[in-house]
């Protein structure tokens, strides 16, 4: 009797060791994104937009002393705001700068959120740029979409050509991995363009 029951067990460990091993594909975690919503942003007098309601906004002081402001004219003009459209939920904020348009300043601020996007392209595989226009309300927008595990996947900016610059940039508080962030990044790609289509200057 102990032979055949040690038999059986001995038998069934062996068939246990040679079964047929298939490893899970790499997955990652489900993330729950409620659908979109949206409510107007206008607590700055120079320009108003819709905001999602998963989003909060968070102003940053611009700390400089007065005597140093002539020698910052190179990186600050007066009237700048920054602030960030901050997602709690999903692990991200949109760095927002507005910076009022004087006289030929226009092509250098312009050029110069050309080369912070550019910046990631080392990492990057590919840089699409996607256009908007809205004549008449003088919204003019480009999109920047940086393919790639780079740390700002979205970058864009608006203007009137005239008076006002407004730019954002798109970061995640993560190692970034672009399919890890793809339902996410898609999510707020979307409210990037509602943010565009429905941009309005108040000056």
């Amino acid at each position: 009797m102990i032979k055949k029951i040690t038999f059986l067990f001995f038998s069934f460990l062996f068939g246990a060791c040679s079964s047929n091993y298939s490893p899970k594909p790499m997955s990652y975690f489900y993330i729950d994104i409620e659908d979109h919503s949206y409510y107007p942003f206008s607590d700055y007098p120079q320009f108003e937009f819709d905001i999602s309601t998963q989003a909060e906004v968070r102003e940053i002081p611009l700390h400089i002393p007065s005597k140093s402001v002539d020698k910052q004219k190179e990186t600050y003009i007066a009237g700048e705001k920054w602030f960030n459209i901050i997602y709690p939920s999903l692990n991200a904020q949109i760095y927002c700068s507005y910076i009022p348009v004087t006289k030929n300043n226009l092509t250098k601020i312009s050029e110069e959120s050309r080369k912070f996007a550019y910046l990631h392209i080392a990492k990057a595989s590919a840089v699409q740029e996607q256009m908007f226009e809205n004549a008449g309300k003088k919204v003019y927008g480009l999109v920047y979409e940086i393919k790639g595990n780079v740390a700002s996947p979205l970058q864009f900016v608006v203007t009137d050509s005239v008076k006002s610059f407004f730019r954002g940039a798109l970061y995640f508080d993560n190692i970034p991995n672009r399919d890890s962030i793809a339902p996410v990044l898609e999510y707020i790609y979307e409210d990037i363009r509602v943010l565009i289509n429905n941009f309005r200057w108040k000056i």
